[in-house]
């Protein structure tokens, strides 16, 4: 039976399956992308990105249709679903708009000597990028939107439970004019993903998954010196400090632990809250955490939905009952039927606690309470992960210090919900390496090749 194939959570139906590619069928595949790199490389930068600007435009004018085959596979709120699409349409018009200045030659003022000095940026060739289903189609964009461009090629490993986005996604590419094996979707096993990462062919690797997935793709790379980019997991702090809009700061965390149902990478998951404002942040947060429930995620007013699958939500359930029973305090929730779990609120998590150190992706809030500032900063960098954070407070001054004090990949100020094309995304620690989206995005797998004339 195929790993491939579409189950709805919120009614738990398998709709279809996919069949995984052959080996022979993979081989060709490789070979594909290997043929195609060696023509779409030499394309010229502005009809590469004319292509890319038109698999843009194809995400707009079926953003509902991608919209609605994304919360059939995971079960996304259909208003966030369309949007996710439309935030991929601009990340592939970004890239098509900036691929000329992001390619440019790079003049080296020479410390000696005559003649001159330049880096020109080229691509590396095939690539294989390995997918999760949390966000189908943005995260497809993040990778292969500045790769094209760049005339590095495409092989697309999705998700197991997004077979139906991954072949829609591939039709865009194809409808778009991207030539024949530039960008191939292949239904990979495990097993076949070593291969791929094995065959000389293929030049670097990037992943965005689990801890233990992106740890088995590293070694795999640098078994084979292959460059990779992983973004993996976060377990990201709202810190709050100060506010003269206690109802607003309230309304920020509720959105940034709530969005696609808590299964976000960058979510905030754990509420670091000052000690004068820890009572009311309490007391109103989980009010509104309590007020929303998950209901069926194609209804247009649906906030949040199920979780993704059965399993995922075993380990969510699993997750509470083990914090609870390691000492920590159930406000309310921990309530499951089926994929659908209720919001759910835990204070009193220590260090002893499994909790403590692990990642929620679910609707689950952990609440602190912080003493200080300096506690704040103590509590929010004790975890393995180092992906995002949050920071309110009303002191300008305060802000920028913690901000140069987390040991995270970004920090949002006062502010959630405000990723965007030209903001590089990536972590430390074990949230991964390497960075997508802006120009750095557009940086990783590119041979800097420098040129030297005397």
């Amino acid at each position: 039976m195929s790993t491939y194939a579409v189950t709805n959570p919120a009614s738990g139906v398998l709709l279809k399956s996919y069949p995984e590619i052959t080996d022979a069928e993979l081989d060709a595949a490789i070979a594909g992308a290997a043929a195609a790199h060696a023509h779409w490389s030499r394309v010229p930068v502005e009809e590469r990105a004319a292509v890319v600007g038109r698999v843009a435009e194809l995400h707009r004018e079926r953003s509902r249709e991608l919209g609605e085959i994304i919360t059939r596979e995971m079960g996304k709120p259909i208003e966030q679903a369309v949007a996710e699409v439309d935030f991929a349409a601009d990340i592939y018009e970004y890239y098509a708009d900036n691929a000329a200045r992001f390619l440019a030659d790079e003049p080296i003022t020479l410390l000696g000597g005559e003649g001159s000095a330049l880096v020109r940026k080229a691509s590396f060739g095939p690539l294989l990028g390995i997918m999760p289903w949390n966000f189908p189609a943005y995260q497809v964009a993040r990778f292969a939107g500045p790769n094209l461009v760049i005339g590095n090629t495409i092989l697309l490993k999705h998700a197991p439970q997004c077979p139906e986005s991954a072949a829609a996604i591939e039709q865009i590419f194809q409808d778009a004019g991207l030539p024949a094996g530039a960008y191939e979707n292949i239904y990979a096993t495990n097993e076949q993903i070593e291969t791929v990462i094995a065959d000389p062919r293929v030049r670097g690797v990037s992943l965005t998954g689990s801890e233990r997935a992106g740890s088995a793709v590293a070694a795999l790379a640098g078994r084979h010196l292959k460059k990779v980019v992983l973004e993996l997991g976060g377990s990201d702090p709202f810190i709050l400090l100060s506010t003269d809009d206690l109802d607003g700061a309230v309304e920020s965390a509720v959105a940034a632990r709530l969005d696609n149902t808590g299964q976000s990478c960058n979510a905030a998951k754990r509420f670091v809250i000052a000690d004068d404002l820890y009572d009311a942040f309490l007391e109103k947060f989980g009010a509104a955490l309590a007020a929303a429930s998950p209901v069926d995620p194609s209804l247009e007013d649906a906030v949040i939905g199920p979780l993704s699958s059965a399993a995922a939500a075993d380990r969510l359930d699993d997750q509470v009952k083990r914090a609870v029973s390691q000492g920590a305090t159930l406000v309310f929730g921990g309530e499951r039927d089926g994929c659908f779990y209720q919001p759910t609120l835990l204070t009193d998590v220590d260090a002893s606690n499994d909790a403590y150190r692990e990642e929620f992706f679910g609707p689950v809030a952990v609440v602190y309470r912080a003493a200080d500032e300096d506690d704040a900063v103590r509590i929010a960098n004790d975890t393995s992960f180092g992906l995002g954070s949050y920071v309110f407070t009303t002191d300008a001054a305060q802000a920028e210090r913690v901000a140069d004090r987390l040991d995270v990949g970004m920090v949002y100020v006062n502010l959630v919900g405000a990723d965007s094309p030209e903001l590089p995304f990536g972590g430390v620690k074990r949230s991964g390496f390497g960075r997508e989206l802006g120009r750095f995005g557009a940086d990783e797998f590119v041979n800097k090749k420098l040129i030297r004339i005397g």
